[in-house]
């Protein structure tokens, strides 16, 4: 918890003597970006005689009350960071050429693209994404019937810091005419000739998808995403009832297919028991990639007062399409199954679902992901997630010694299964209490009292007592303690 809230323009950066830009540096510790942030920072702690007019300057400090954000804590704990060995030199010679990956052959400077959502909905959005330094853009899904939104359409659940953790949409596809947003493709083709452009298409039958499918190239796309999965166009067969039949998929597919010459990628729907069928229903139809997860059919919150779920819309509402952090080990878990099916082999993966930081997007490389899709995380902080983004990706992946995306992409497959029956299952593991971090609080004992296998006691001077008798090696304990002062021993019996 740093307490920051991220702002615009931040008046912490404005005002530091030392020329450190502060607000970039909180957003890294915020987005797990600590290792590199610390790399940028000049050689001798400038905060150590400083009067901190940073924290003076502070929206938050002065809208709430001094101390709540400790800029000058925050820094110094980076400093610290730094003084750690490092895989990598301090002197930021961090070689970014490892982010290169593609998408169906296609080059792309870096694995991060903008989902198809509002987030890459007109020109000046998407320009502003690709100055930013996002490698491309999945465009809302364009489609030939009138879209006409509803107000209000969004819903979160909250974390600890105010921050959401679950976000509910009921919005639905492109409210502009297909002529109108082929000119956007035409206009960002010209002027970020570089940049991926993913159109996100949906059709009402066969002739539609081909339509457009065709004049999305013609526009200047460099592939087409089928749209076959959005929870909140679901009436006379569209969006995620069409993922739900596999038929379906294969017949629109070929549809599309077999009116363009790009690569065609498939937007499976999460909404499943399995999402295999739909995956080789779409390399039947000739399908060169598939994109997962969209997002997941959801009731965020039902008001207490009102009877009525959110969000409310004059007094009714309707299932909606769930995405943020929340969705993450859902997505990672379909990730994996595609990655695992040997039937659609060869197919690229564009994966979502949850997508925060760096490392967020590495689990999904790791699982097989070739290319990222992100949405949520951006309407909560803006395009300048990007930085961060692929700043810590390129440390890690430098740090691993991988040259490109390809190198490491799947690379977590091979030690997982989709069932628990084939893990080992006659040695257990103990945990590790570390007396010095440990407080007293006997959160560990409760939980293990309560929800294990009462293997921990609290004595009177407050100190935690193992009884390896009754320790299965579950790790409970590891997960509740708030100080994270109990780790794995690593030695098994």
């Amino acid at each position: 918890m740093i307490g920051c809230v991220l702002c615009h323009n931040p008046p912490c950066t404005d005002v530091c003597t030392a020329n450190i830009d502060c607000g970039v540096l909180l957003r890294s510790i915020w987005f797990e970006n600590e290792e590199y942030a610390s790399m940028t920072l000049p050689e001798k702690n400038p905060c150590v005689q400083c009067a901190a007019p940073c924290e003076k300057a502070c929206v938050k400090n002065k809208a709430c009350g001094p101390s709540q954000v400790k800029i000058k804590e925050l820094i110094t704990r980076l400093y610290k960071v730094k003084e750690q060995p490092h895989d990598i030199a301090s002197d930021l010679k961090i070689d970014f050429s490892c982010l290169k990956s593609d998408i169906c052959g296609i080059p792309i400077e870096n694995p991060f693209l903008l989902s198809s959502s509002v987030v890459a909905s007109t020109y000046d959005m998407c320009a502003r994404a690709f100055e930013a330094g996002w490698a491309g853009i999945c465009f809302k899904t364009i489609c030939n019937f009138p879209i006409h939104e509803c107000s209000p359409r969004f819903s979160a659940l909250e974390g600890d810091n105010n921050s959401f953790i679950g976000f509910k949409n009921i919005e639905q596809l492109s409210d502009h005419s297909v002529e109108e947003n082929m000119q956007i493709f035409r206009e960002l083709k010209k002027n970020y000739p570089g940049k991926f452009i993913l159109a996100s298409i949906m059709g009402q039958n066969e002739d539609e998808w081909g339509i457009l499918a065709k004049k999305c190239q013609d526009a200047g796309a460099d592939a087409i995403e089928l749209n076959f999965s959005c929870p909140n166009m679901a009436d006379d067969g569209l969006g995620s009832d069409i993922g739900q039949i596999p038929e379906l998929v294969t017949k629109f597919t070929r549809a599309a297919k077999s009116a363009c010459s790009i690569p065609v990628i498939a937007k499976l729907t999460p909404n499943v028991a399995n999402m295999s069928p739909a995956a080789e229903a779409a390399k039947a139809g000739g399908a060169d990639g598939i994109a997962a997860i969209n997002t997941i059919k959801s009731i965020t919150g039902v008001n207490r007062h009102t009877f009525v779920s959110e969000p409310s819309v004059h007094g009714k509402s309707a299932l909606g399409g769930y995405s943020g952090a929340a969705v993450k080990p859902i997505a990672l878990r379909f990730i994996a199954e595609l990655g695992l099916n040997k039937k659609i082999e060869g197919l690229h993966i564009t994966g979502m679902g949850g997508i925060e930081n760096w490392t967020d997007a590495a689990e999904f490389i790791l699982l097989g992901s070739g290319s990222l899709q992100v949405t949520t995380s951006v309407m909560k902080y803006g395009y300048r997630i990007i930085d961060d983004l692929k700043s810590g990706l390129a440390l890690y992946m430098n740090q691993k010694g991988f040259t490109s995306v390809s190198e490491m992409k799947g690379l977590g497959l091979d030690s997982f299964f989709m069932s628990t029956d084939s893990l080992e299952r006659d040695t257990i593991i103990f945990p590790k209490f570390n007396s010095k971090k440990c407080i007293g609080c006997g959160r560990c004992m409760v939980s293990c009292a309560d929800g294990g296998h009462q293997a921990l006691e609290l004595t009177a001077d407050r100190k935690i007592r193992l009884n390896p008798k009754k320790c299965v090696g579950c790790h409970l304990c590891i997960l509740v303690c708030p100080q994270k002062a109990i780790t794995s021993s690593g030695i098994r019996i």
